[in-house]
């Protein structure tokens, strides 16, 4: 890191965000990227414009990091299902003047084969709960939101797709899976395999989230659509206002333009 140069805070641990770093450290922008797991931090290069702190922020914290690092742009390229970090950045952004912008994977059409639900509660507790009932349905929404599923799991039989981390597997349990009802992958998943998988569990439905092509949504469509199975798609949360982009030149030059101004 160059302490003479204004620095740009990239909310990360995604995929996108390791595309986003790599545009800003190619342009000699200094670096500080934010990600939750010590996992996460192998995403990005080891690089002098370039520094990765480890470990969620509260609320709380954030105006004090902000202000200890010297954040002069933010940029947020956290996952679109992480509405809590965006809607609070937001607005801490706005309330110190700091220069804000969101980059956000665009979202794919619905598939042949798709059918979309707003939110988690519609599906298991509101309308769209019939679609579950009965049937061999595989979770692929992450295992913090398999608790939603638990008093489910004598009306249908459900399996659940986990990350390869022990807290993962603790919350599958936890939520009533048993062994043999739960994969630890760590993604991205190939369509062979993620066929393979569907057909030795016998699944006839697969909840997922509205994640985006780089999140696997649209292997998870194709294979929907050769198998006949029914895939249920989780709504992304409401966009909080403010500047979005899907186009990462645009974060290269709002990043220019608000640290030489």
């Amino acid at each position: 890191m160059v302490d003479s140069l204004p620095i740009v805070w990239l909310i990360g641990g995604t995929v996108d965000s390791r595309a986003v770093a790599a545009g800003l450290i190619a342009q000699g922008i200094n670096c500080l990227v934010t990600v939750t797991t010590s996992e996460a931090r192998h995403l990005y290069p080891i690089h002098p414009y370039l520094i990765v702190h480890v470990g969620a922020l509260t609320p709380q914290e954030i105006p004090k990091f902000l202000k200890r690092h010297s954040i002069a742009v933010i940029v947020d390229a956290s996952h679109p299902f992480a509405a809590q970090i965006t809607t609070t950045v937001t607005a801490i952004a706005g309330e110190q003047n700091i220069p804000y912008i969101r980059f956000e994977r665009p979202p794919l059409a619905l598939g042949k084969n798709t059918l979309e639900v707003p939110d988690i509660q519609s599906l298991t507790t509101g309308k769209y709960q019939p679609y579950l009932m009965g049937k061999r349905v595989l979770l692929t929404v992450g295992a913090r939101w398999l608790s939603y599923f638990s008093p489910l799991q004598d009306q249908a039989v459900l399996f659940a797709r986990i990350l390869p981390y022990p807290q993962a597997l603790d919350q599958a349990i936890a939520a009533g899976f048993t062994s043999d009802r739960i994969i630890a992958l760590r993604p991205p998943i190939a369509e062979p395999l993620e066929k393979a998988l569907w057909q030795q569990w016998q699944i006839q439905g697969v909840v997922t989230k509205a994640s985006g092509a780089q999140g696997g949504e649209l292997v998870k469509q194709k294979v929907a659509e050769a198998l006949g199975v029914n895939l249920i798609r989780i709504a992304r949360p409401q966009t909080i206002p403010g500047q979005i982009t899907d186009d990462l030149s645009q974060i290269n030059q709002f990043c220019q333009r608000h640290l030489s101004s």
